[in-house]
């Protein structure tokens, strides 16, 4: 029996001794209380979300607060962060609440860069309920080809994948399995694929992308999206994968092609977007690969003729990687023009980025400054100094990985082409 397994049985036995009649926990401490714990060499504010017994307590122990794990959420920081820790790395156990407003204040005067919206299309209600439904992670780890890495948030994997320690992927058809063996057998027995269930649209020396289709590759793009949804906190992430085109990113070997991350568009985008959804695994960030997904979406959008956007909302770091892709796209675009002018729609012609996004880029950067003559006419001027422009791309980090058009073998999706 798998270790996970093991813990969680001897969690659920103990609940029994440790729940009253009305579900609550004995003498632990509050849920949705705010604790303090030391992240990083700080002291930080954490609200208790969930508890549950801790393994090692003793059962003819009475019990106390220290006979729990608490999941715990740090104030300011991205959910990814939250996971269970023991009444032994508290140092606060309560919190002045006039030290909670403080804090909630000075979060509320953080300058946000472009006033990305993660909650973008939802209520306040949506927005709790998807924080309730998906408050806790029940897996704590993946294992997909030599890789291992812990999960960052809840995805609604059927029941029985839930409350385990590791979760182990086909990297190549993207099975899943509680059990190490089972993925063995499966490889060795079963499983006929070395390469994403699509087209190869595109190869380098290292690398490979594959178009698949949700409709006649259902089953591998309902894994994927239960995959990326354990590293994605998308509160829109859809699971009807029919309306959607995967475009899959590998590396090669010989021993096959090895998922790296993808990125979903629509196959008929009413908002003309480019790109749904984007996700590099843990293991294989920085390496420049996400500036080389959304590079590619905007090749793609080339090829259709059109402008291309992502769609809304973006995470964070999702949003941080489209930001510094576009600050590096507007530079280097001005850095290069060779006439004495330009506009936004002669940058959106080069770069196949939608204006409406050239412009929001270029305000937050102070690259674009507008004026209103006295009839109120609106004119605006851009700043195009080489200095000026070369110290914020070196802002941006490193490119992404090298993009290679003429690589591409791809024509554009039409809905005709489905039988």
């Amino acid at each position: 029996m798998a270790k996970g397994e093991k813990s969680l049985r001897e969690i659920k036995a103990k609940q029994k001794l440790l729940e009253d009649e009305q579900h609550s926990f004995i003498n632990s401490l509050p849920l949705n209380s705010h604790i303090k714990v030391r992240l990083n060499n700080k002291d930080i504010i954490c609200k208790i979300i969930e508890i549950r017994p801790d393994p090692f307590y003793k059962k003819e122990e009475k019990p106390s607060e220290s006979s729990y794990e608490y999941y715990i959420h740090y104030l300011g920081f991205d959910r990814r962060n939250d996971h269970w820790i023991k009444y032994k790395d508290i140092i606060e156990t309560k919190v002045p609440n006039e030290e909670i407003k403080k804090f909630e204040i000075s979060q509320k005067n953080i300058e946000v860069v472009f006033h990305n919206n993660e909650n973008y299309g939802l209520d306040e209600k949506q927005v709790l309920e998807h924080e309730k439904a998906t408050k806790v992670r029940t897996i704590e780890e993946i294992v997909l080809g030599k890789n291992r890495c812990s999960t960052w948030y809840f995805s609604p994997f059927p029941e029985e994948y839930h409350n385990i320690k590791t979760l182990f992927f086909c990297e190549f058809c993207l099975s899943f399995y509680t059990k190490k063996d089972e993925l063995i057998r499966h490889i060795e027995k079963n499983c006929l694929l070395r390469f994403p269930p699509g087209n190869e649209i595109y190869r380098d020396d290292k690398i490979s992308m594959f178009e698949v289709d949700g409709k006649s590759q259902h089953i591998y793009c309902e894994n994927l999206s239960y995959l990326s949804k354990l590293f994605l906190d998308h509160k829109t992430l859809a699971y009807d994968v029919e309306p959607f085109l995967f475009y899959i990113l590998t590396e090669y070997d010989k021993y096959g092609y090895h998922f790296v991350g993808y990125f979903s568009k629509e196959k008929n985008s009413e908002f003309n977007y480019n790109l749904s959804c984007i996700l590099i695994l843990p293991f294989h960030q920085r390496k420049g690969y996400g500036k080389f997904l959304i590079d590619f979406s905007y090749l793609l959008s080339k090829q259709e003729q059109k402008y291309g956007t992502p769609e809304r909302p973006l995470s964070d770091l999702g949003f941080s990687t489209y930001f510094d892709y576009w600050t590096q796209k507007i530079c280097e675009t001005l850095r290069k023009w060779e006439g004495n002018s330009i506009s936004i729609n002669q940058i959106a012609e080069k770069t196949q980025i939608k204006p409406d996004d050239i412009e929001d880029v270029m305000l937050e950067l102070h690259l674009l400054i507008k004026n209103k003559n006295e009839n109120g006419v609106e004119s605006y001027y851009i700043i195009s100094d080489k200095k000026i422009l070369e110290e914020l791309e070196k802002r941006t980090g490193k490119r992404g990985y090298p993009l290679h058009p003429k690589k591409l073998i791809w024509t554009p999706y039409k809905e005709e082409y489905e039988f």
